[in-house]
């Protein structure tokens, strides 16, 4: 090789190392940049929840300082679905407790039925390679959630606390 040829690929190995450094630097400082902003509280929540403190024990707080204890849980009542005949379980049982406000427990247990219709549905249609997947469990429960507060509307259910899921 001569000089010329060997002087052009140190060149371009120098460019393209400078850009890799460039860049991880870019990154590190917007990444640090994030977590400053994310860990002093900078910007308030864009989710609405700016208004909600939480005591030195973590528990809510209103906006007049009182802790948030109404709230009531609703037990649904627990469901057997079949899986199909070429399942390598044969049942799922499942048992959930809705978290509600006190004010909104009446409602929701008078829509139970119309409840119970759409986690059925909803549960039968997952495979059962999704139901055996430890890691799919937070998937399914914010969809059943999500489910629950488009029947009953989203401030009647605060949160759904599975009890019991099992394959048999």
């Amino acid at each position: 090789m001569t000089e010329v040829e060997m002087s052009a690929g140190e060149e371009t190995s120098k460019k393209s190392k400078k850009g890799l450094i460039f860049g991880v630097l870019g990154a590190v400082i917007l990444g640090g940049a994030a977590f400053f902003v994310t860990y002093t509280g900078i910007f308030p929540n864009a989710g609405g929840d700016s208004e909600i403190a939480t005591d030195s024990y973590g528990d809510a707080k209103s906006s007049n300082g009182s802790a948030e204890s109404e709230i009531t849980f609703v037990e649904l009542d627990p469901l057997v679905i079949s899986l199909g005949k070429f399942a390598s379980s044969q049942h799922l049982r499942f048992q959930a407790y809705l978290e509600v406000p006190s004010e909104a427990a009446e409602e929701v247990k008078h829509l139970s039925p119309r409840i119970m219709d759409v986690l059925n549905t909803y549960l039968r249609a997952i495979s059962e390679r999704e139901l055996g997947d430890p890691s799919s469990m937070n998937r399914i429960r914010a969809q059943m959630l999500r489910r629950v507060q488009v029947v009953v509307g989203e401030e009647n259910i605060r949160d759904l606390l599975i009890t019991e899921f099992i394959l048999y």
